[in-house]
C-alpha cells in the first residue's frame, strides 16, 4: 500500500533526523495505528499519554492493557490537580490546563526534540493545514499519517488485528474526555462511516476553538 510506505518513509526520516523523539498516544484508532508503525522501527521510544482525569474508564483500561501487551515505555502527563469542575464551562482554558500544558511539560521533562502525532488532513479543517514536519518553539511535530482517511485507518486496523478501543464497538466514532464526547451510531463504528461527520460526537464549542488550542500547543 502506497500510503503505508509513505508513512514508513516519514518515520524513518524522522528517526534519522532527531536524537530523542517520542510518540503521543491517546488510545484512539489513529494514534494506535501510528504507534504500531513507529514500533516497527523502534519499540522503546517514550510514549506519552495525556491524562485529563476524566477519560472514560474504558480508556484507562485499554491504555493499561496495550501498555502491557506491547511493553510500552509509557509516560503519563497530567496537570497537578483536577480542575475540571472549575474550568468545564470554558473549553479553551480547560483543554489548555488539562491537555496542552501537561503535554508540553512532558516534552520538556523528557527532553524530546520531536514528537510523532497521529493527526490526519481530513479529520478537521485546522489539521488540514498541517505538514509532515512542523516546527514548534522547542521541538518538531512529525505527522506520518496525514494522508490517511478514516476508512484507511479502519481497513488497516481490522486487517492487521490492531487493538481496538472498546468504545468504537458501541457507537463512539471519535472521543476524548468523557464530558465532551457522545456516541453517534449504534454498534461498531467502522460499519457506519457514511453516517455523518467523524467528529460529530465531540463537544461543538471545543471544535470551534481548535485553531486557538493548536496555537497553544495542542495537537
Amino acid at each position: 500500500m502506497v500510503k503505508e510506505k509513505i508513512t514508513e518513509n516519514i518515520i524513518q526520516c524522522a528517526l534519522d533526523m532527531f536524537d530523542n523523539p517520542g510518540v503521543v498516544w491517546s488510545g484512539g484508532k489513529d494514534s494506535t495505528l501510528l504507534l504500531h508503525f513507529v514500533r516497527k522501527f523502534n519499540d522503546s521510544l517514550p510514549v506519552i499519554f495525556v491524562d485529563t482525569y476524566v477519560h472514560f474508564d474504558e480508556t484507562y483500561e485499554f491504555i493499561e492493557k496495550v501498555k502491557d501487551e506491547w511493553n510500552l515505555n509509557l509516560h503519563i502527563a497530567r496537570a497537578e490537580k483536577n480542575r475540571i469542575s472549575e474550568l468545564i464551562h470554558d473549553r479553551e482554558k480547560c483543554c489548555h490546563y488539562h491537555k496542552t500544558m501537561p503535554f508540553r511539560n512532558m516534552i520538556k521533562k523528557l527532553k524530546l526534540d520531536a514528537v510523532f502525532v497521529a493527526i490526519r488532513w481530513d479529520e478537521h479543517p485546522e489539521r488540514a493545514k498541517e505538514k509532515y514536519f512542523s516546527k514548534r518553539e522547542d521541538h518538531w511535530r512529525v505527522h506520518p499519517i496525514l494522508h490517511w482517511t478514516e476508512k484507511d485507518i479502519w481497513d488497516f486496523t481490522l486487517k492487521n488485528k490492531l487493538p481496538i478501543h472498546p468504545l468504537y464497538h458501541v457507537g463512539y466514532r471519535s472521543f476524548d474526555c468523557q464530558p465532551c464526547a457522545s456516541p453517534v451510531c449504534e454498534g461498531e463504528v467502522w460499519k457506519n462511516l457514511d453516517k455523518g461527520a467523524e467528529r460529530a460526537g465531540r463537544s461543538k464549542d471545543k471544535e470551534e476553538i481548535m485553531r486557538r488550542l493548536r496555537e497553544l500547543g495542542y495537537f
